[in-house]
């Protein structure tokens, strides 16, 4: 389920890009400031419909450019487009067709970045983890997606009737329905991730944290009855306080939260443990693991550790694209393919 092929236009720095890509070991190469990033951003865009470095898809098109443009073909099977313009924003094709949901992407084709901002998941607000966590939770629960979809509709009604002269009660049965089971399959996919969880902090000398979740109310009482419970409050704030929108990934470390006692440098580690161990997980149920793109693995990491990362990628066996400033930078070995990026264009080398 690699990428095959890849080809943009107007995305960043890079004018217009066209690369053959090999199934294992792909390197990019070329200066600081040269577009290797926006590359991996192009890939991840196919897969997740976004950057991994903004939420803001129109902040990608470059300087004086109406839109941007990406395709892709993965390996044996479907195609992929996407489109980002000024004026009417984002646009998604599989296999020519316009796609009813992001996920779709996610569902074709895979993908995992371990980059310099990869700390984020850590240090950062709920809203980064939940995103890592439902990725794998849509590959393994097929009525996750629709679930979340319905649940964000009755959250947004719910909201309207609370800002508005409405009743948002009427709501609040089908938002324990479908947020119950929201939580129950993040539950279930935590507990099944924790053996991967393990083997991957115990391969990286990571510091071993536990991971657990927080379900977005009082574990003390239904949510039905938080709802009720906190009617006034949401009243005055205008918005739902209480429900799987607020779900959180927990990790401990010796009782305390890991962003409040660890290094730059060990949350990198953890974060980049979460990204392996979650591609291990979902390669498991796919059968294959996800395309992982790696952005400057030893930054922020010391030599053990950096090489303990690129053991534990290299074990993964999946297609890599990996970014670094010369040909001969290749910590994973000899690259099956090596690609240089300059001039705001692309070549193979």
């Amino acid at each position: 389920m690699g990428l095959a092929e890849l080809q943009l236009e107007a995305l960043r720095c890079l004018r217009q890009a066209q690369l053959t890509l090999h199934p294992r070991l792909n390197l990019i190469c070329g200066g600081n400031g040269s577009g290797k990033t926006s590359l991996l951003e192009a890939v991840y865009l196919l897969g997740r419909g976004r950057s991994f470095r903004t939420r803001h898809t129109e902040q990608l098109i470059q300087h004086g450019a109406p839109q941007l443009w990406v395709f892709g073909r993965i390996e044996g099977s479907h195609t992929l487009g996407i489109r980002c313009s000024r004026k009417s924003g984002l646009e998604v094709r599989v296999d020519g067709q316009a796609a009813t949901s992001l996920a779709r992407l996610s569902e074709v084709f895979p993908v995992q970045v371990i980059d310099p901002g990869i700390h984020r998941l850590i240090e950062e607000g709920p809203v980064h983890r939940r995103r890592w966590l439902d990725w794998a939770v849509f590959h393994v629960e097929p009525t996750f997606v629709p679930n979340w979809l319905g649940f964000s509709r009755a959250l947004r009604q719910r909201n309207a009737a609370l800002k508005g002269d409405q009743d948002p009660t009427v709501w609040d049965g089908e938002l324990v329905r479908l947020g119950d089971a929201l939580t129950q399959s993040r539950a279930r996919l935590i507990e099944g991730l924790q053996p991967y969880w393990s083997q991957t902090l115990q391969s990286l000398g990571a510091p071993p944290a536990t991971l657990g979740f927080a379900p977005g109310w009082s574990r003390e009482k239904p949510l039905a009855v938080c709802l009720a419970e906190h009617l006034s409050r949401d009243r005055e704030r205008g918005t739902t306080c209480y429900g799987p929108h607020r779900f959180d990934v927990l990790l401990r470390w010796e009782g305390h939260a890991v962003r409040d006692v660890l290094s730059r440098g060990q949350q990198k580690l953890l974060g980049a443990a979460m990204a392996l161990a979650m591609s291990q997980f979902v390669a498991q149920v796919v059968g294959s693991p996800p395309t992982l793109l790696l952005d400057d693995p030893a930054a922020e990491l010391d030599r053990p550790h950096t090489e303990a990362l690129l053991a534990a990628v290299a074990r993964l066996r999946s297609q890599l694209i990996v970014t670094a400033l010369h040909p001969e930078d290749t910590p994973l070995g000899a690259a099956d393919r090596v690609f240089h990026v300059e001039q705001n264009g692309v070549k193979s080398v």
